[in-house]
């Protein structure tokens, strides 16, 4: 005998001979149930003086799925209340791909009504069958609307993931378009259709396929099977572990944030060379250099009881979003000119949030950055407040006003003064015409090495030492070498 309250009920994935003997004594024992949807095959089955109600209008009516799932909530509140409270009935499990069952419930426990949760078969247990797999030791599943609005798949790519309610061709495109950010376009995938039913079906197919299908509808799901082990940031992560534990490798258990600073440092320039490069191979393997150090110091810090790697993930996650109100938040703002103030605007909150009010903006630019970098900085800081020349003449004038100052310097510790503060002038210069001075100079380093390269191999290609050409020699082979660079 079911309680009065609210009675929730799960039909199963669809075939009658699925629906468990509590469901069917229920239907049988109820004088009217409601439904949220009547495209459900066990309807056909049931006892024939039940009546039948839904809110399948809500579909028809509401813009969005929210709202049609709030409607039914509401309602169900209301005839939960009645004195021979309802009994609603949603395919599959209550609680599993189900919207309105953990809502209902939740509301209920506040307002102090009964629930009885009467358990299905959910989609999952036919589609394990029909593909004939476990979900052990992991399987993802998600809902394919979450894939649809996302930007990379929530789940890493090293399990099997089953996304659930592919019900129509237009949220398998915009699934697969997730999906093959991170997965190959030719994955071999399968979609599931009508699990828990004599049409059940399987479609095994490239990702980029799976929205021409003709058989996706309402009972739909797609099957994803893993990438390899290498492919998962949790995976690797791993590896680390391992490498840093008692059985893993004497070397890197031994290392510290001390001693692998320097390695930082030098596969951070090796990843800028390959940029400067423009090698894409380069930069793919220069960039897993160096998240291996990051890992590798998130997996130290770990150990010392410092920090974790899901801090680190947690507190750059909550930075980005916190800066960037326009994106993730209601801000309107018309420029890039306007992002940047209004992040100043925001760090300084920050800063004096933290008791740090009377810090500098300028404090955030590390002070252990190459020269060209930090002053490069410093300067982009300050001309988001203002604090800039209005037209870029007057850069013209303060730089050629630090050359003749140069020139003028009357001591060893002037001029050492005055080259710097040309330098600074010169970077100044830079960005007002948008270039990095750094890879600026880094391209020039690059272009007098090559030069020079061919003035060694011309020397050796006449059987003569380099310190044998005379300078006129040199400077024939060098404007020679300069052409091709100006192609």
């Amino acid at each position: 005998m079911v309680e009065k309250g609210i009675t929730l009920l799960g039909l199963g994935p669809g075939d009658p001979k699925l629906l468990t003997r509590e469901a069917w004594q229920v239907l049988s024992d109820s004088s009217e149930v409601w439904l949220r949807t009547r495209h459900h095959p066990v309807v056909k089955s049931f006892p024939p003086n039940l009546k039948v109600y839904s809110f399948d209008n809500l579909y028809d009516a509401c813009e969005a799925f929210e709202e049609v799932y709030q409607k039914i909530v509401e309602r169900v509140m209301e005839l939960g209340r009645r004195s021979g409270g309802v009994v609603y009935c949603v395919p599959g499990h209550p609680l599993v791909a189900e919207a309105t069952g953990p809502e209902i419930i939740r509301i209920a426990q506040q307002q102090k009504i009964n629930v009885n949760v009467i358990e299905g078969i959910s989609f999952l247990e036919p589609t394990l069958t029909a593909l004939n797999i476990d979900f052990l030791p992991h399987t993802a599943i998600v809902d394919a609307l979450e894939i649809a609005s996302a930007h990379v798949p929530p789940f890493p790519p090293n399990v099997p993931a089953i996304i659930a309610q592919i019900y129509s061709r237009q949220v398998a495109s915009n699934v697969k378009l997730t999906l093959m950010e991170l997965y190959p376009d030719d994955h071999r995938v399968q979609l599931v259709h009508a699990a828990g039913t004599s049409r059940v079906q399987i479609e095994t197919l490239a990702l980029f396929e799976i929205d021409r299908s003709t058989q996706i509808g309402l009972l739909t799901s797609l099957y994803v099977p893993p990438l390899g082990i290498e492919k998962a940031f949790e995976a690797f992560q791993e590896v680390i572990a391992h490498l840093r534990s008692p059985e893993g490798c004497p070397w890197d258990r031994e290392q510290t944030h001390q001693t692998l600073r320097s390695d930082l440092l030098e596969e951070a320039y090796e990843l800028v060379s390959a940029i400067d490069e423009d090698a894409p191979d380069s930069i793919c393997e220069e960039l897993g250099d160096l998240l291996l150090l990051i890992v590798m110091h998130a997996q130290i810090a770990s150990e010392y009881g410092e920090f974790t790697m899901s801090d680190v993930l947690s507190g750059i996650h909550r930075k980005i979003v916190h800066r960037h109100p326009h994106v993730f938040g209601g801000q309107d703002v018309s420029d890039p000119q306007d992002v940047l103030l209004n992040w100043e605007r925001m760090k300084a909150n920050e800063r004096a949030a933290n008791d740090k009010a009377e810090s500098s903006m300028l404090d955030g630019v590390s002070r252990a950055l190459p020269a060209l970098i930090q002053a490069n900085q410093y300067q982009q800081r300050v001309a988001r407040v203002g604090f800039d020349w209005h037209q870029i003449e007057g850069v013209w004038e303060k730089l050629l006003e630090e050359l003749e100052e140069v020139q003028d310097a009357e001591s060893e510790a002037a001029r050492y003064d005055e080259v710097g503060d040309l330098l600074f002038a010169v970077v100044n210069l830079a960005r007002w015409h948008e270039i990095d001075p750094e890879s600026a100079l880094r391209q020039a380093n690059v272009r007098f090495r090559n030069r020079f390269l061919e003035i060694e191999k011309a020397a050796r290609a006449q059987g003569r030492d380099i310190n044998d050409l005379t300078l006129d020699e040199m400077e024939t082979i060098w404007q020679a070498a300069k052409v091709p660079d100006q192609d």
